[in-house]
């Protein structure tokens, strides 16, 4: 079962958009998988509950509460923990402890990059990231790569200590659209929708090094 942990302090990230397209990546590869919504407005959540017939569903388990990895199928073999806005290290202690690897979404907005790095310097603290146990990727939301802003943002997310940036997600109102329907843009196959897919390849790469030995 690989475990990975959505997180950042910072709210309006793309934290669920995040975990809700990981999800139905997995589910439409064959892989059983849940999101636990550990966000008490349960987005996630509900995007489980929408997901329409035609494409996999995806289990939706409300809230990370202590033994929660025991509750889960024992066939499950995908897990993303969507987390809450301004959740810090000790908030977020005992999941570090559970999962496999963590993704932390970051925005090119001078607010969100000024956020990101003070929460990545408060979450090296924790023994396990500190001691690099425990894999962590940067990823580049909401991108406009023809924007200066966005080229220079990337610039400075690639100099962030600790973790690496791994991904970068350009912005598209279709990953609005289509969260809307309990659905994701890995349950389409247009060419349009295909270039956004590519998108996620390096992240998707990453996580796979992160799988735990059977």
């Amino acid at each position: 079962m690989l475990k990975i942990l959505v997180a950042s302090s910072k709210g309006g990230c793309g934290k669920s958009t995040i975990a809700t397209n990981l999800a139905a990546h997995y589910a439409q590869g064959g892989k059983n998988t849940a999101i636990v919504d550990d966000d008490v407005q349960g987005s996630s959540y509900r995007w489980c509950q929408k997901r329409p017939s035609g494409v996999p569903g995806v289990l939706g388990v409300q809230g990370a509460r202590r033994g929660w990895v025991n509750r889960l199928p024992p066939d499950t073999a995908r897990v993303v923990v969507d987390t809450a806005a301004g959740k810090h290290a000790d908030d977020l202690a005992s999941l570090v402890d559970e999962v496999d690897a963590m993704v932390v979404p970051v925005l090119p907005s001078e607010f969100d990059l000024e956020a990101t790095l003070a929460y990545l310097k408060e979450m090296h603290r924790l023994p396990r990231l500190k001691r690099g146990k425990l894999p962590v990727a940067l990823v580049a939301n909401r991108l406009k790569p023809w924007t200066n802003f966005s080229q220079e943002a990337l610039q400075r997310i690639k100099d962030f200590p600790y973790f690496p940036l791994v991904a970068q997600l350009r912005d598209s109102q279709g990953y609005v659209v289509l969260t809307g329907l309990g659905k994701s843009i890995f349950d389409y196959g247009s060419e349009q929708v295909q270039s956004h897919q590519h998108d996620w390849q390096p992240l998707l790469r990453w996580l796979k090094k992160a799988e735990p030995a059977d």
